[in-house]
């Protein structure tokens, strides 16, 4: 009787033990809020769910819980229940383990720090990056606009020279800091959400470069796929 009983404990370690191994638990403060909520989700085909959620009355840390099996994109969204959910979302690389996301209730998309994934921290730094480039698209179209409305066609001109050289940067750093970051998931995510119609001779050449476990990852497999099609 004594040795089934061990043996049932043993098992129910074991599955606890193996449970916890898929488990992804984020943690943080997000400074200035008071009231409001917190909801973690994650797109799956072209539906977006909510896997945990959290009421904050008070006390600004929360904490959220969800199982996940590979690294993949994931979505802290705030809901500060006033009806304006403009700049509410931070977008990170989920992993197994503790994940520690701090933030401002003001600027909560652009003031955050996240610790314990490498993939969220490069992200970080990419999108960083990529922001500034849009804000130059931006204006550069609203110098566009102004000079049609002018019919000032050397403007018009240059102005979409700067831009066709802009979309060139982009692509570019792109490229570069997928190649870069090779060890790590996000390379493949850059090349498939990014620039997935680049020169494919330099997605065959991103996709050998990446490791066996990366190439096995979800975002590897969907890189796989548009190189050998």
């Amino acid at each position: 009787m004594k040795k089934l009983v061990l043996i049932f404990i043993l098992i129910t370690l074991a599955y606890g033990c193996k449970n916890m191994n898929n488990k992804m638990i984020i943690s943080g403060n997000i400074n200035g809020l008071k009231k409001g909520s917190l909801i973690l989700k994650k797109q799956i085909d072209s539906t977006i769910i909510s896997l945990d959620s959290m009421k904050i009355n008070g006390d600004s840390n929360f904490k959220l819980v969800t199982e996940i099996y590979e690294p993949d994109i994931y979505y802290l969204y705030l809901d500060k229940e006033d009806g304006d959910s403009l700049n509410d979302i931070i977008t990170f690389f989920g992993n197994t383990g503790n994940i520690t996301i701090n933030s401002r209730l003001k600027t909560f998309d652009s003031s955050y720090e996240i610790n314990g994934s490498r993939n969220s921290e490069l992200l970080r730094e990419y999108l960083s990056i990529i922001r500034k480039y849009n804000l130059q698209n931006l204006d550069l179209l609203d110098i566009f606009y102004n000079a049609q409305i002018d019919n000032n066609q050397n403007k018009i001109d240059s102005v979409n020279f700067e831009l066709e050289n802009l979309i060139r940067r982009r692509y570019l750093y792109s490229l570069n800091f997928a190649i870069t970051n090779a060890e790590n998931e996000i390379s493949p995510y850059i090349a498939v959400s990014q620039i997935p119609d680049a020169n494919v001779e330099l997605l065959i050449k991103l996709y050998d470069t990446l490791s066996d476990k990366v190439k096995n990852s979800k975002y590897g497999k969907l890189l796989r796929e548009i190189v050998v099609d």
